[in-house]
């Protein structure tokens, strides 16, 4: 799936979240320029084939190199929430990144191993 294909499956998701919108109030404590995980992905993959506002080197990544390299948790847990992917798995992931005090790299990756890029894309 290309980072085209995957805006085009995010706009037909749901804005709300519940266990994201709760990871949010715990980890994000500064003001951001998007209102909903929504619009941060939908923002980020829109400059995903440039150097965009994180200054990205490569080009040509397809969506699942982008599901594996965003560094924002609740971005990563939404995805799988509003996908609708089993809510067990989402509920398991939210606890991992809450539990996890260490980076926002270490809490992505503890919500990945639970929900995977194969498992979103199934869902989407």
């Amino acid at each position: 799936m290309t980072p085209q294909q995957l805006i085009k499956k995010i706009r037909a998701l749901p804005e709300r979240a519940p266990h994201t919108e709760a990871l949010e109030k715990l980890l994000l404590k500064k003001p951001t320029w998007y209102v909903s995980q929504k619009e941060h992905w939908l923002g980020w993959l829109s400059e995903y084939g440039t150097s965009g506002a994180y200054g990205r080197i490569g080009r040509d990544y397809d969506a699942a190199f982008a599901y594996n390299h965003c560094g924002c948790p609740p971005m990563v847990l939404w995805l799988g929430e509003a996908s609708r992917v089993d809510g067990y798995l989402v509920a398991r992931a939210a606890r991992l990144a809450r539990q996890n005090t260490s980076t926002f790299s270490a809490k992505c990756a503890g919500i990945r191993k639970v929900i995977s890029w194969e498992t979103v894309e199934r869902f989407l």
